[in-house]
């Protein structure tokens, strides 16, 4: 089991949506800039408290890890997908594209990995656009050479813009869409 697999703990999260006179959520009486954004590394959605007359920008990749943070002062809790601003739902593809794109190793090792979750169904269909016929392929494919990036998964196996297909996947599992979670990790 890798390192990172078990950490606990986020060191970078992509805001989602601020309010610089807002009040928390999921703890009582903080108040001040209150910032949601998602983990880059579990994707759950956080609520974090910023520091005094921060600024920040939809889609921002800020630091919380434990030492040496800049802008957040704490993490406060996570969110339910519900209870976000309507601003911060409509923000949320694009975030977690830009996610898979500035993580696409990570999501390309998935793909090279993923391995049948039951008998009948390899976790691989699980992402939209892979239905039997992609998936027999993708098999097939990686077999012979692993996949180097999105753009060789796209040329050697047909599948367009993997990397939307797997943001829609981890769309429906913070949603709640689906039962089954590939990426999100509670």
């Amino acid at each position: 089991m890798e390192h990172t697999q078990t950490r606990k703990y986020e060191e970078y999260a992509y805001v989602l949506d601020f309010v610089t006179r807002g009040k928390s959520t999921t703890v009582r009486g903080r108040d001040g800039i209150i910032v949601t954004a998602i983990g880059e590394e579990r994707l759950t959605i956080l609520e974090l408290l910023a520091m005094p007359n921060s600024t920040f920008e939809i889609g921002e990749r800020v630091y919380i890890g434990k030492e040496g943070r800049t802008k957040i002062l704490s993490v406060l809790g996570r969110l339910e997908h519900e209870h976000i601003s309507s601003s911060a739902q409509s923000e949320l593809n694009a975030v977690i594209e830009k996610i898979v794109m500035q993580n696409e190793k990570r999501f390309v090792d998935y793909l090279n990995n993923a391995q049948p979750l039951t008998p009948r169904i390899h976790a691989l269909e699980l992402i939209p656009g892979i239905g039997k016929t992609y998936m027999k392929t993708m098999l097939e494919e990686r077999e012979k050479k692993k996949f180097t990036d999105f753009k060789d998964l796209q040329e050697r196996v047909g599948l367009k813009e993997p990397a939307k297909q797997i943001a829609k996947r981890i769309i429906e599992e913070i949603t709640g869409e689906t039962r089954m979670s590939l990426f999100v990790r509670k």
